[in-house]
């Protein structure tokens, strides 16, 4: 009986010994599992393919730096567009885009005060609002090489190949859940058009985005038309960049 109970016992501290052990096997295959789920594979096609377009990118951005433009917004709100606005701009020393108003200045509202103080309310709640808007654009046009680079190591990045042309999906590319489809010209080495599905800072308030590329003369890539289209607001903002000139240092 009692070799049996000391048997018993030195099992128990066998168990009891290797317990710990396994526990650390099977936390140290969970993070291994985890870390082969988040780290893509090394595609050396992709690699290449992705590489090409964010050195196009930001080459393109950087000449872009050499040009003033003037930016046209047109606001159509539940089907009524309102009078466009004009604004000269240009990338500042900070390397953000400074834009000046230009054209005469937006007329002032007509009737009694009460009339004018709710239109200038919601006056002021859609440029809040565009604020925003203009705040999700700068997050995608033009395209950031480094949000490219993040997206391919969390392996949110496939490449589509149409015709002569390459379409590369980007998903939780500046937000988590959204998605940017770049279609690049890899003879021509430029950004041919951007879709993009996001949101404003409520993920309810959905957000589309086309943009449209052209070229200038030298080869410089720029977004001469992009159509924002908000749901929720019933709101879609047509912007077209035009007018691009060199500045005097260049």
């Amino acid at each position: 009986m009692n070799r049996s109970l000391a048997n018993s016992g030195g099992k128990i501290s066998m168990i009891s010994r290797f317990a710990p052990l396994g526990k650390r096997l099977v936390v140290l295959g969970a993070v291994a599992l985890s870390m082969s789920a988040t780290v893509p594979a090394q595609n050396p096609e992709m690699l290449q393919k992705l590489a090409a377009v964010k050195q196009a990118a930001a080459e393109n951005k950087q000449r872009l730096h050499q040009y003033q433009w003037i930016e046209t917004t047109q606001l159509t709100l539940k089907g009524d567009p309102k009078p466009p606005s004009e604004k000269l701009c240009q990338y500042g020393p900070d390397g953000q885009v400074q834009k000046n108003p230009i054209g005469p200045p937006p007329q002032q509202p007509s009737g009694g005060r009460l009339k004018q103080r709710v239109i200038e309310k919601k006056k002021e709640e859609m440029q809040d609002y565009m604020q925003g808007v203009r705040s999700v654009l700068s997050m995608y046009v033009p395209p950031n090489p480094q949000n490219m680079e993040q997206a391919y190591q969390a392996g949110k990045v496939s490449i589509n190949p149409a015709g002569g042309l390459l379409n590369l999906v980007f998903r939780d590319y500046a937000q988590p859940g959204d998605e940017m489809t770049l279609t690049f010209d890899p003879g021509a080495k430029r950004i041919i058009s951007l879709n993009i599905n996001t949101y404003m800072d409520n993920p309810k308030d959905v957000v589309t985005l086309q943009v449209q590329m052209a070229m200038l003369p030298d080869g410089t890539s720029y977004d001469q038309q992009s159509i924002l289209n908000a749901t929720a607001k019933q709101l879609v903002v047509t912007t077209t960049n035009s007018h691009y000139q060199k500045l005097g240092g260049y």
